[in-house]
């Protein structure tokens, strides 16, 4: 059965997101333990990410629980979201847009709540694609087996139809089980060259 459509995950695919080294910094300037932050912030990661705390209710549990006055609050949330959005990796991102009409396309993506909202503004997502699955907008996150299920559900699609690609090694295992075709990132040439690939050959298939 031939190709219908390209899944891409984001961060770390179209999103340069190296460690910016944030989380030590601010253990350091506050005099905390290292890895503490996260000790203390553990659950509100979580819940951001399957969106059961609203952005609002992660910022107010972020500033009590590190008792951040509003400037270190401030300052504080730059740093996450510089790490969280990193830098774009220009030539995915055209080949992704290049992908239409041949091919439909999607973003489906393990995010945070604020994401939608701050990748827009700094990538124009919506632009490339016709749907984009965060996992704090729907609940639930890779490679949980309902997400993919989700993400054909969108496109209308059986899951051999769709190709999807992600860094993640777990996150392809679970679109390979579902019955999509699954690629892992290693880079932009590789990448390319395995979709490619792919999509010749379910073609002739």
């Amino acid at each position: 059965m031939p190709i219908k459509a390209v899944v891409f995950d984001i961060g770390g695919i179209l999103e340069y997101t190296p460690p910016t080294g944030w989380i030590t910094a601010w253990e350091e300037r506050l005099g905390l333990p290292a890895g503490n932050i996260d000790e203390q912030l553990m659950d509100v990661w979580r819940a951001g990410s399957v969106g059961s705390m609203t952005e609002a209710d992660v910022i107010e549990q972020i500033r009590t629980r590190l008792g951040l006055d509003n400037a270190q609050l401030a300052a504080f949330l730059d740093d996450l979201w510089a790490e969280y959005l990193g830098t774009p990796n220009t030539e995915l991102i055209a080949y992704f847009r290049s992908l239409r009409p041949r091919l439909r396309t999607a973003l489906l993506s393990n995010s945070f709540v604020g994401a939608r909202a701050r990748e827009q503004e700094r990538y124009q997502y919506a632009e490339l694609c016709e749907c984009i699955i965060y996992s704090h907008e729907v609940g639930l996150s890779k490679p949980d087996p309902r997400i993919y299920a989700l993400t054909c559900e969108r496109l209308g699609l059986a899951p051999h139809e769709i190709i999807f690609l992600d860094d993640r090694e777990q996150c392809i295992e679970g679109a390979c089980a579902a019955g999509m075709h699954g690629i892992v990132f290693h880079d932009n040439a590789q990448a390319i060259a395995e979709i490619e690939a792919c999509i010749a050959a379910q073609a002739s298939s």
